[in-house]
């Protein structure tokens, strides 16, 4: 059971990703860097949705997991996606290294939090 220790913990390190990829954009003065946030937001979307769209059949183990499956992969897409797209406008020299690296690590300390929050707060299933 979380409490609230466990929401303050997260909420800081939310707040300590987000100071990350505001001053990433800030203090190099190229807001590109602010479109991590959205990949980071964007992600979970995918699973959460295709895990509710799957058919759960309390009998058979493998039906419908093809829904599940592509929900990952888009979620995955959108992670790599968060990582990649820093490095590519670096490589691209649209952004400057520091702006880089505090984008990625700023959007990585999002999409942990947004997880961990899932995963501390979800609700158990009885049957």
């Amino acid at each position: 059971m979380a409490g609230i220790k466990t929401i303050i913990g997260l909420s800081f390190i939310l707040a300590i990703g987000f100071l990350l990829v505001i001053l990433s954009a800030a203090l190099f003065k190229n807001y590109l860097t602010l479109l991590v946030v959205a990949t980071y937001v964007i992600a979970p979307l995918p699973n959460w949705l295709c895990g509710r769209a799957a058919n759960h059949d309390d009998f058979m183990e493998s039906s419908g997991s093809g829904v599940v499956d592509f929900g990952r992969f888009l979620t995955g897409f959108f992670v790599v996606m968060g990582i990649a797209l820093p490095a590519l406008l670096y490589h691209s020299a649209t952004i400057e290294g520091g702006a880089a690296a505090m984008s990625v690590v700023g959007g990585l300390l999002i999409y942990a939090t947004i997880i961990s929050f899932t995963l501390f707060f979800q609700e158990d299933q009885d049957f």
